[in-house]
C-alpha cells in the first residue's frame, strides 16, 4: 500500500493529466487507415492484442478511449502516472512488464484476453531500446491466441520529450493519422525462435505503417478516413 501523501500525489496527477488531455486532444483531428481491420474483427467477437511503440501511447489513448482495453503497464513511477491517467480513459491495466518482472503482468494479459477483453503491450517498454520489438511481447498472445495488430501514429505537429522514447504529445490543432496493420496470428505450438522471428517482422512492419503514418500526417499521401 503506497503512503497517503505518495497516493494524494499520484491521485491529482492523474485528475491533471486528463483535464490536460482532454483540452489539447479535443483540438486535434483524427484520420485512420485499416480500422476496418479492427471493426471486422470485434463484430466477429475476436478480441485483438495492438502492439505500438511506446512514444506513441498518447494519441491512441484518447482514440480509443471508452473500449476498455487492458493495457501492460510497467511498475515504475512513470507506469503509475501512465496507469493513472489511462484509467480515467475507459481502460484497465495489468502491471508489469514483457522483459523485468514480467510474469504477473503477462499472466494479468492472459487471463484477460481469454475472457475476450482487447489487449494493448508497447514491445519497446518499458525502458527501450526505442523502436525494438522485444519477443517477450508475444508470449502473452501465443498463450491466449488472441491476433496482433500493428499500429503506428503520424502527428502533423508534436512536442517529444527528451526521453528514451522520444514521448510524442501532439500539439494543439494538430492532425493525427493511425494506420493498423493486419492481424498477425501467433501459434500455440510457435517456439522462441518463432516469437523471435515474429518480433523482428513486426517491427520491420511497424517502421512501415510508422513511415507511412508520419507522411501522411504532414501532408505527403492523402489515404485515409476520418476517425
Amino acid at each position: 500500500m503506497k503512503p497517503p501523501r505518495r497516493e494524494r500525489h499520484f491521485r491529482w496527477a492523474g485528475l491533471l493529466g486528463k483535464a490536460v488531455l482532454d483540452v489539447l486532444l479535443f483540438t486535434t483531428r483524427y484520420r485512420t487507415v485499416g480500422v476496418d481491420r479492427v471493426e471486422q474483427a470485434r463484430a466477429a467477437g475476436q478480441p485483438l492484442m495492438f502492439v505500438f511503440w511506446h512514444g506513441r501511447l498518447l494519441p491512441l489513448v484518447y482514440l480509443h478511449r471508452d473500449e476498455g482495453v487492458v493495457v501492460l503497464v510497467s511498475e515504475h513511477d512513470d507506469g503509475e502516472y501512465i496507469t493513472r491517467i489511462i484509467r480515467r480513459y475507459g481502460f484497465a491495466t495489468t502491471r508489469g512488464s514483457s522483459t523485468r518482472g514480467g510474469v504477473r503482468g503477462l499472466k494479468g494479459l492472459i487471463r484477460a484476453g481469454r475472457a475476450g477483453s482487447d489487449l494493448a503491450i508497447t514491445p519497446d517498454g518499458p525502458k527501450g531500446p526505442a523502436r525494438e520489438f522485444k519477443p517477450g511481447a508475444l508470449l502473452a498472445a501465443r498463450a491466449s491466441g488472441l491476433p496482433v495488430v500493428p499500429v503506428a501514429v503520424g502527428v502533423s505537429r508534436s512536442w517529444r520529450l527528451k526521453s528514451w522514447d522520444g514521448f510524442v504529445i501532439p500539439k494543439p490543432f494538430s492532425r493525427i493519422h493511425v494506420h493498423y496493420g493486419a492481424p498477425v496470428s501467433v501459434g500455440a505450438q510457435a517456439t522462441d525462435e518463432d516469437l523471435r522471428g515474429l518480433a523482428a517482422q513486426l517491427q520491420a512492419e511497424l517502421a512501415a505503417l510508422t513511415e507511412r503514418a508520419e507522411a501522411a500526417a504532414r501532408g505527403e499521401e492523402s489515404e485515409g478516413e476520418d476517425g
